[in-house]
């Protein structure tokens, strides 16, 4: 199981009420969240490894080169432009992890994204990716045995996604979902897309003409709509460019990791000292039970 860190601590200091806050005042919403999360996915799937994939580079310049709008309008004065509160509670949340014992995995140069798609290619499945980011659902493959566990639903909710899901909500195969997202666009990472091209139209356009290559040599051969030719023509830098940026990286340099999920808590000492001062209460034990659960579950 891999966790898309980032989005899902987002999803937590967004769903967690700010008021939860350690003893001495410091916010910890975002660490009970994740903490929360792990618990519940481990329970509901028991995983036999697992780990947590970071964001070394969040917004890698080799992407911001090919398109300068990539998650620009997320930068902050120093960094990406995240809640204060928030920012304070990311190295609480690597002290927690690594007292737990479960690996955080992250490239220099490169997204969580582009270290889960070389996890999930290089590990034996099945897969379960769990994340809050569409872009992901890239890395989809029913005959690897990868799918993505979507929190899209809202609070204690997630989509199972696989290839008959993006078929039925979007009508693309996992192969094509990158050209698809390239041709939808998404502001929230600075894609502008293929102007008068959204989710309906560009699902049309590949099942019509293939993959974005067709649909390019289409509009240059006339089969498309003449206005339609204009956005496709017009977009030729971009549609150039974006391959590269929206498509994750299969191939990154990592280390060899030991993924087995632990037993138990790895460093209880530590855990415990962190739970005590951080207030984790509740969400600590919730996850010291979901490990010894799953450890139960592989046993028999």
């Amino acid at each position: 199981m891999l966790f898309d860190t980032a989005s899902v601590y987002f999803r937590a200091f967004f769903g967690v009420p700010t008021a939860v806050r350690a003893p001495d005042g410091r916010p910890v919403n975002a660490v009970r969240g994740l903490l929360d999360y792990l618990a519940r996915f481990i329970t509901e799937y028991s995983p036999t490894r697992l780990a947590c994939c970071w964001d070394n580079s969040w917004r890698p310049l080799w992407r911001v080169v090919l398109i300068p709008s990539y998650k620009a309008h997320r930068v902050g004065d120093d960094g990406e432009d995240i809640p204060a509160e928030l920012a304070l509670q990311i190295p609480l949340i690597t002290e927690v992890l690594t007292a737990v014992g479960v690996p955080i995995i992250g490239a220099d140069g490169y997204e969580a994204d582009d270290v889960i798609g070389t996890l999930a290619n290089r590990e034996p499945g099945p897969v379960g990716v769990v994340t809050g980011d569409r872009d992901l659902f890239q890395v989809v493959d029913d005959a690897a045995g990868i799918r993505v566990l979507y929190l899209g639903r809202g609070a204690g909710q997630h989509d199972r996604v696989d290839a008959a899901w993006l078929r039925q909500r979007y009508g693309v195969d996992p192969e094509r979902y990158v050209d698809f997202a390239i041709l939808r666009g998404d502001p929230s990472d600075g894609l502008p897309g293929v102007p008068g091209i959204g989710e309906k139209t560009a699902a049309r356009l590949l099942a019509d003409f293939g993959d974005l290559a067709g649909i390019r040599t289409a509009a240059e051969a006339g089969l498309l709509t003449a206005k339609m030719t204009d956005s496709v023509v017009s977009a030729a830098d971009y549609l150039t460019a974006a391959t590269p940026v929206v498509a994750v990286e299969r191939q990154v340099d990592l280390p060899e990791v030991d993924l087995r999920l632990p037993d138990s808590v790895a460093h209880p000492d530590r855990f415990d000292e962190l739970v005590t001062e951080l207030g984790l209460g509740g969400s600590a034990e919730r996850l010291r039970v979901a490990l010894q659960t799953a450890a139960q579950a592989r046993s028999t």
